[in-house]
This record gives structure tokens, C-alpha cells and sequence, in this order.
């Protein structure tokens, strides 16, 4: 085992259990001496591999998940409020992210949590176009040059690419988190993942 190896960290930006993860991925990594890798990835595809639909899609099992949303929010002292719509696509966002993870993984991070945050807390539309490119100048970008990064055939490729890799890797949901090859899947896998980074495969 490679005690500095990152903890791969995937999420979607229109998964507020992803939101909340990334609200206390770092520092848990930070406490046992790692790092963090960001992935953006889109659910839609993640289901489709695995031949699942959203949990919000059944109408109790949304009645559930929206309940528990702002209860595991809470519980992690975390700022939230179910955007409406929800949820979205955010392929535009993560066609972004990935531009900037090409270039400054640091700054792809700091753009994650500006678009996580802008839309659990104050329902910012990441899919319409207007209000993306306005938080990306809010979040100290290029807003033309992240309009025509979203656009560019380069990064839907890339985010497709990305995409596949996560299914590869036996990815089905968000938030996941790979260490040390080991998979965890879902914020309320916190316990877990602080246990493996604190001593090892259990």
C-alpha cells in the first residue's frame, strides 16, 4: 500500500450527497496524510451502465431522499437547500472542471465547490448557460473561455472518457471514493473510509 496515494474522489454536481462529501473529503484525507483527486462524472451514465434508474425517480424512494438530503446535511453542519429543479444535467459543468483539471487540478477543486455550493445553497441553474457562465466569473474564471470550453468537442470527449473510466472501475453512484484500489460508495461510507485511511484493509 502507498501510504501518499490520493483519494480518487467522484462526484456529479447535481448529487447533493456528492455536495456534502466534498464538504469533508479533503480534510479526512488531510488527517491521514493524503491528498484529494477530484472526478466530475454524470450519473446518467453510471445508471445507464448499470442498468439503474435514480433513486428519485421512484416516488418513495424520492419522498426518503429528500428527507434525508437535508438531514445528512445537517448532520455534517453543512449549508443546504434543494435546488428546484432538481435534479440537472451538468455536463457543462463538468466539461469545465475538466478543462481546468487539464491545466490546475487545485483550481478544478476550487470550482467544484464554487458549483457544488452555488447550487445546493442558492439553487444557481448550472444547465442554463447564462447563470453558468455568470458563477464562473463569480468564481474568478474565464467566462468566455469556460463558455467555449463547455462547447468544445475536446472536453465533451475528455468527460466522456472520464466517464467510461469511472464505469471501468466499477463505479454505479456518487459519491465514490477509491483508495488503495478499494471502492466506497456513498457519503455515509465517511466511518469506513477514515478507518482504512487510519489503519489499513479491515
Amino acid at each position: 500500500m502507498n501510504a501518499r496515494s490520493p483519494v480518487e474522489f467522484y462526484f456529479d454536481f447535481s448529487s447533493p450527497y456528492s455536495y456534502i462529501a466534498s464538504e469533508w473529503v479533503e480534510a479526512v484525507a488531510a488527517r491521514h496524510g493524503r491528498t484529494v483527486r477530484w472526478h466530475a462524472i454524470l450519473l446518467g451514465a453510471t445508471f445507464q451502465a448499470a442498468e439503474l434508474k435514480s433513486p428519485v425517480s421512484y416516488p418513495v424512494k424520492r419522498e426518503y431522499a429528500l428527507v434525508d438530503f437535508q438531514r445528512s446535511a445537517r448532520f455534517e453542519g453543512v449549508p443546504y437547500r434543494l435546488p428546484e429543479p432538481f435534479p440537472i444535467p451538468t455536463q457543462n459543468a463538468a466539461r469545465v472542471f475538466w478543462w481546468l483539471a487539464d491545466r490546475d487540478p487545485a483550481r478544478a477543486a476550487a470550482w467544484a465547490h464554487a458549483g457544488l455550493r452555488a447550487y445546493f445553497t442558492r439553487g444557481v441553474a448550472l444547465d442554463v448557460p447564462a447563470q453558468l457562465k455568470a458563477l464562473c466569473a463569480e468564481a474568478g474564471l474565464d467566462a468566455d473561455a469556460a463558455e467555449a470550453a463547455w462547447g468544445d468537442p475536446v472536453w465533451k470527449a475528455k468527460l466522456k472518457a472520464e466517464n467510461d473510466a469511472a464505469i471501468a472501475a466499477g463505479l454505479f453512484g456518487a459519491p465514490s471514493f477509491i483508495v488503495d484500489g478499494e471502492l466506497f460508495w456513498g457519503n455515509d461510507r465517511r466511518g469506513q473510509l477514515e478507518r482504512w485511511l487510519a489503519s489499513g484493509p479491515f
